[in-house]
């Protein structure tokens, strides 16, 4: 049984919530310039000495770049993925920002997506409930 209050699930301590995604970055400040101008946020400094910048978010998921492991792989999925009501718009905003951009606008059912890349080639997503 869960606790909707709390998220946890009888028989774990642990709450069946996610509480942050981090982006595994190699360039911190070029990082933090480039997640600004795509999401539209102001550019602010990192902490713990420059290895962590927490994006501002409107949920409860927190987004934060991570610069402690600079020697990361970036295959594989993308690990997370943002919402929008528009991907011909996103789809503009990518171009317009020069970013690299790895697939077309696919509709597979449920949901649309388009999928692109940041400067230190993480896959990422952007989606749009159908």
């Amino acid at each position: 049984m869960t606790s909707h209050a709390t998220g946890r699930h009888a028989g774990s301590p642990i709450e069946n919530r996610v509480g942050m995604v981090f982006i595994p970055v190699r360039d911190m400040r070029r990082s933090i310039e480039w997640y600004s101008a795509l999401l539209g946020l102001p550019v602010g400094d990192a902490s713990h000495e420059d290895t962590i910048y927490d994006l501002p978010t409107s949920g409860e998921v927190g987004l934060a770049l991570d610069a402690n492991k600079p020697d990361f792989d970036t295959a594989g999925p993308p690990r997370f993925f943002w919402w929008s009501t528009d991907l011909e718009a996103c789809l503009a905003h990518l171009e317009a920002n020069d970013v690299r951009v790895e697939s077309d606008i696919e509709d597979i059912g449920s949901v649309s997506f388009l999928q692109f890349r940041d400067p230190d080639g993480n896959l990422l997503m952007v989606c749009k409930r159908n």
